[in-house]
């Protein structure tokens, strides 16, 4: 009797990276050799229509997979669109402003590792100064939504930012939050198959929280992870359209609160919308005067 050999296993990259890029510039390069360094499976560039050039180097790089969508669609839909290119058990969404530290994969993996219930998991971010950036935050309720939005600009350690922002976590712990910046994350293939992926109605911003909301509802759970780092330099993309990140930005907090109010709590609603129509005007006030502060140059 002849036995037929059996056909190979495919195995599944153990991690893939994707990266939406619009308009990166030399961050998406950047962005590349640091997380090359981290010996990633698979990397995948969704280029969000990006019109100065950033990924054109990427169509002859047979380490990098390019998708292309043809127009903007904004973080979580590009994101959505990387993930469906990959069948990697564990699965790493970033912006291209980001620089990871050397075995911040390997500590996100081990995380998943020790948990089987761990959906998604978010590291320590870094500001470029070196001080961490609260990028694990609890969900707001209404009355600490309005307090956070009313005095955070102003007077930042007031009790509604901190308690928004995990004041009280000890940094240098793993520990279990309510949600962490889609900035860079770590997430379970199979859990983002459960919950949809990102929810695209939202353009930017607010589409993590959204998630990681989803996630608690679905059972699963959202942990912050100390041991792995990352810079973020912040805005390196909406820094060209600031008003209309701004208007984005705020249009999706409402978005968030009327999907997650529910009961005698929505009719606090009206009020958020106010708070937030006048804080968008006090944001592009102050972008505007930072604007004329800058022209004017350091000398007047």
């Amino acid at each position: 009797m002849t036995e037929t050999a059996a056909a190979p296993v495919a195995l599944r990259p153990a991690v893939a990276v994707v990266v939406v890029n619009h308009d990166a510039g030399e961050a998406l390069a950047a962005f590349l050799a640091s997380i090359e360094a981290e010996g990633a499976a698979e990397v995948i560039v969704v280029d969000n229509a990006s019109s100065d050039g950033s990924s054109d180097a990427l169509d002859s790089d047979s380490t990098v997979r390019l998708v292309r969508t043809g127009s903007n669609l904004g973080y979580g839909a590009g994101a959505n669109r990387g993930l469906a290119a990959t069948d990697a058990d564990l699965v790493v969404v970033s912006n291209p402003d980001i620089s990871v530290h050397p075995g911040a994969l390997a500590a996100l993996t081990a995380a998943f590792a020790a948990d089987p219930t761990l959906a998604i998991a978010g590291p320590c971010i870094l500001d470029p100064d070196g001080t961490r950036y609260p990028s694990a935050r609890r969900f707001p309720s209404v009355g600490v939504a309005v307090g956070h939005a009313l005095l955070g600009v102003l007077l930042p350690g007031n009790r509604f930012t901190r308690r928004y922002r995990m004041a009280d976590l000890d940094p240098g712990t793993l520990s279990p939050v309510d949600w962490v910046s889609g900035a860079c994350f770590m997430a379970r293939r199979r859990a983002l198959a459960e919950l949809g992926g990102f929810d695209e109605s939202y353009f930017m911003y607010l589409e993590d929280v959204d998630l990681c909301w989803r996630a608690h509802r679905a059972g699963w759970t959202v942990t912050y992870v100390p041991a792995a780092v990352v810079t973020h330099e912040h805005g390196v993309s909406t820094a060209r359209r600031p008003y209309r990140m701004l208007v984005a930005h705020h249009r999706s907090a409402f978005h968030f609160a009327s999907r997650t109010t529910d009961g005698w709590r929505r009719m606090g609603l009206p009020a958020v919308a106010l708070v937030l129509g006048a804080r968008l005007l006090v944001a592009c006030a102050r972008q505007a005067l930072g604007t004329l502060h800058r022209a004017a140059g350091p000398g007047d």
